[in-house]
């Protein structure tokens, strides 16, 4: 038996949480940008980029979920109670085994495929993104990676954009909504350097989250990756030229509206 057939290469499954409640901007992913829902412009650019083996939507709402059949999207229905977005990933994660096991009994999931937590209130999102956060599994030893770009200026002190500090191979060292570095002597040449909120797990990892301990750094800066770094769990980063708007609010809808008016077609993705 060859290698290759010892060894199949990792599946690739892309999940978009899609809750329907949002706080700051109710009802966001259902939302219309230049004529279709916030979730479609996300769809759309995922299934574009061609990296998937499997894609679908998880969502707390049947409406949401009304809304993907209608598209033609794969869609799974979790708990409202679930805490974050990656815990939404892991239900759908379980139920796939659980569809899986049902098909043939004897099929077991493999620990090395990959899961993409695709944020559903990110419009802006293009190929680029995908391709950028999936090239550090090249490397056996990557079990977690994300994005950045570089921070525009007026996001600097902005604590509503995350900002990375990576190592000389680009392993995260912190995530923090503050100013990150800190440039004490005014010099002017140090990188900012913003976060985007894609995450892609090997899945023994993505088993691992939710019986992690919420650290005290996660509870201070409401960032959830900080859990994995707190529990010694390398995130590679890895940078990429287009930025994004997470819509959060009224203002943030129409920022993407603009851009994506802007980029023109979606044939221009």
């Amino acid at each position: 038996m060859s290698a290759s057939s010892s060894f199949p290469k990792p599946q690739v499954i892309g999940v978009i949480p899609a809750r329907l409640a949002s706080t700051r901007l109710p009802r966001k992913v259902l939302r219309e940008i230049a004529g279709k829902p916030m979730l479609a412009w996300v769809y759309e650019a995922a299934a574009s980029a061609r990296v998937f083996d499997r894609l679908l939507v998880a969502t707390d709402s049947e409406e949401v979920a009304d809304v993907c059949r209608t598209h033609g999207w794969e869609v799974r229905l979790t708990s409202p109670e679930l805490a974050s977005g990656t815990d939404r990933v892991h239900a759908v994660a379980q139920q796939l085994d659980h569809h899986l096991g049902e098909k043939s009994p004897a099929a077991t999931p493999s620990k090395e495929n990959i899961f993409v937590n695709i944020q559903g209130d990110e419009p802006l999102l293009r190929p680029e993104h995908f391709h950028a956060l999936l090239r550090p599994f090249a490397r056996a030893e990557v079990e977690v990676s994300t994005v950045m770009t570089m921070c525009p200026a007026e996001g600097v002190q902005n604590p509503n954009v995350v900002k990375v500090v990576v190592d000389h191979v680009g392993k995260a060292l912190y995530f923090s909504r503050a100013t990150i570095p800190f440039d004490r002597d005014g010099q002017g040449n140090v990188p900012y350097w913003k976060h985007l909120g894609l995450y892609a797990y090997r899945r023994h990892i993505l088993d691992r989250f939710p019986s992690l301990p919420s650290s005290r750094l996660e509870s201070a800066e409401r960032l959830e990756q900080l859990r994995l770094l707190d529990s010694g769990i390398a995130i590679y980063v890895e940078p990429v030229e287009f930025d994004t708007v997470g819509v959060d609010t009224e203002a943030d809808l129409l920022a993407a509206a603009a851009a994506l008016a802007q980029r023109g077609s979606p044939g221009s993705l």
